[in-house]
């Protein structure tokens, strides 16, 4: 799926601190916790929560965040539809990445189980 250069550009100059709350809020609100959300962060990008708080404090864009990332190579195995886009067919492969860990934070708040976020091969 084509995704448009306007698109993929404000999506890389969005900083992850400024988005980061929302995700808290939408796993707590649905009964998650914040530990979990850390977790799936952690399993998508290889971040412990020093290096994502680091990464909050300096306010980086998804762009650094995602350049700094060790993504998980079971990634490609996150599909779906999120934010209108199915994650598996998105071209440009920073606007993947930001979906994937959208997708992520969407199935831990509509409480899936942690194995099946988590994907194993």
């Amino acid at each position: 799926m084509k995704t448009t250069p306007e698109h993929d550009s404000r999506i890389a100059k969005m900083t992850f601190a400024s988005v980061y709350p929302h995700y808290i809020t939408k796993v707590e609100s649905k009964g998650r916790t914040k530990a979990e959300l850390h977790q799936v962060l952690a399993w998508l990008t290889g971040f412990n929560d020093q290096k994502l708080q680091a990464l909050i404090d300096e306010k980086v864009t998804f762009e650094t965040f995602f350049a700094q990332a060790n993504l998980n190579p079971h990634a490609h195995l996150i599909t779906g539809v999120i934010c209108g886009y199915r994650v598996e067919e998105i071209q440009t492969p920073l606007t993947q990445q930001v979906r994937y860990l959208d997708k992520l934070v969407d199935e831990l708040a509509k409480g899936k189980k942690m194995e099946k976020i988590l994907r194993k091969t």
